[in-house]
């Protein structure tokens, strides 16, 4: 897992969008200026060149196919900043997480990767502070659960 950000023109931390098995990303792809990708988890990168990709029409089939999924998340994310209260953000953002690199388990999907709540208020507009009490009041009325690891679970979305 990839975690993609940027710093802003104040210094401030973005968080971009993340990257998981298979899942593209890069300069090529993006204007952003100070683009930087973090590994959240061991991870095996495969560095290509534009000129390779034109090279072989199957791998530039499958770059459009992920290129498309990375447009989607970027869009969803897009989408939850105009969403007024920052419950239903949190509820979206860590959604999209589970739906797209959640792990089955008995109680729902759970989420493997660590993002602080500063990263996740960083994506979504708002506060560490408030982050963490959403997900205290998701938590209490078990919405997600948080396992012996620390990582949450989300209980309301089926398995895969």
């Amino acid at each position: 897992m990839v975690k993609l950000g940027a710093v802003s023109v104040h210094g401030d931390e973005l968080l971009l969008g993340l990257a998981g098995p298979n899942e593209t990303f890069g300069e090529p792809l993006s204007t952003v200026q100070a683009y930087e990708a973090v590994t959240l988890t061991d991870s095996d990168l495969l560095c290509m060149t534009m000129g390779e990709v034109r090279e072989s029409q199957d791998l530039a089939n499958d770059l459009l196919g992920a290129v498309v999924l990375r447009h989607r998340q970027s869009e969803y994310l897009l989408s939850l900043l105009g969403l007024r209260r920052v419950e239903e953000r949190v509820r979206g953002f860590l959604e999209l997480l589970a739906q797209d690199y959640g792990q089955p388990c008995e109680q729902g999907l759970r989420l493997n990767l660590r993002l602080t709540h500063q990263e996740m208020a960083s994506a979504l507009s708002t506060t560490r502070v408030t982050v963490t009490r959403v997900i205290g009041l998701l938590r209490d009325e078990g919405w997600l659960k948080i396992d012996g690891q620390r990582h949450l679970v989300i209980t309301h979305l089926p398995c895969k």
